[in-house]
């Protein structure tokens, strides 16, 4: 299970990379595996502004649909749009090419409420 150590998590299966105010977030390797195959990435709130824990978006996979919960209050400022095309890349390389959404983060000091890779580590038992 590839849990990278530079990133910060949510009990909700999201990663989240920070950069300055901005945060990159898609949803983990453990996650995806869970879900199987990704037919489909729906996002339709860019340019919104949602509190954290908020919908942001769904995920659709042969099996189930499954929300996608924002980790952090912001504006959505970018939808990985190559997604729209290639699904599959959530499932191929979650925290490269597969990432979802960009957001510019109302309160920076959200960031300390996420877990690290080894308290993700223990919540899914890797």
């Amino acid at each position: 299970m590839n849990i990278p150590a530079d990133l910060k998590y949510t009990k909700d299966h999201e990663w989240v990379k920070i950069d300055g105010d901005v945060a990159t977030i898609g949803i983990t390797d453990f996650a995806q595996s869970e879900l199987g195959d990704i037919v489909y990435v729906e996002v339709e709130t860019v340019d919104e502004t949602l509190d954290a824990e908020e919908i942001f978006g769904t995920v659709e996979a042969v099996k189930t649909v499954s929300d996608l919960f924002l980790p952090v209050s912001g504006e959505i400022i970018e939808f990985n749009e190559s997604l729209e095309d290639e699904p599959e890349k959530v499932n191929s390389d979650p925290y490269g090419d597969g990432w979802m959404i960009k957001v510019k983060c109302s309160d920076t000091s959200e960031f300390d409420n996420l877990m690290s890779a080894s308290d993700y580590k223990d919540l899914i038992g890797a």
